[in-house]
């Protein structure tokens, strides 16, 4: 008698619930990406032991670190995606999150294979 297959991991859980959805390659990369990310911050912690209050630190982390606010909407999106379809769990109001600011300010272009600053008045770049 063989023993019975361990559960699927929590990134195949992910990929299959997305791939049963349709969602696209890129979609499912990136959500893996954040949920990967997210799992590393909390020391390797699985969502189902995290709360709200995780969720809101992993997010103003983002922001506090200064990316974009659609970015940060994307790993929120990931995060809900992972608890209410994958975990199906639900996730309550979550407060307290630092919100990441639009980049609208600065403008960035490659020539001869170098990336600068296009605009004058962008403060988040100082070199």
């Amino acid at each position: 008698m063989s023993a019975p297959p361990p559960p699927p991991r929590l990134l195949d859980q992910l990929r299959d619930a997305l791939r049963v959805r349709h969602y696209s390659r890129r979609t499912e990369m990136a959500y893996a990406g954040w949920v990967r990310r997210f799992v590393v911050f909390h020391g390797m912690r699985h969502p189902r032991t995290l709360g709200p209050a995780d969720v809101s630190r992993f997010l103003s982390s983002l922001a506090s670190h200064g990316v974009a606010a659609s970015t940060q909407n994307q790993a929120l999106g990931a995060l809900l995606f992972l608890y209410q379809t994958v975990l199906r769990m639900a996730v309550p109001e979550l407060r307290d999150v630092a919100r990441a600011k639009g980049r609208n300010a600065c403008r960035w272009s490659c020539r001869a294979g170098r990336w600068q600053v296009c605009s004058d008045n962008c403060t988040a770049w100082s070199g």
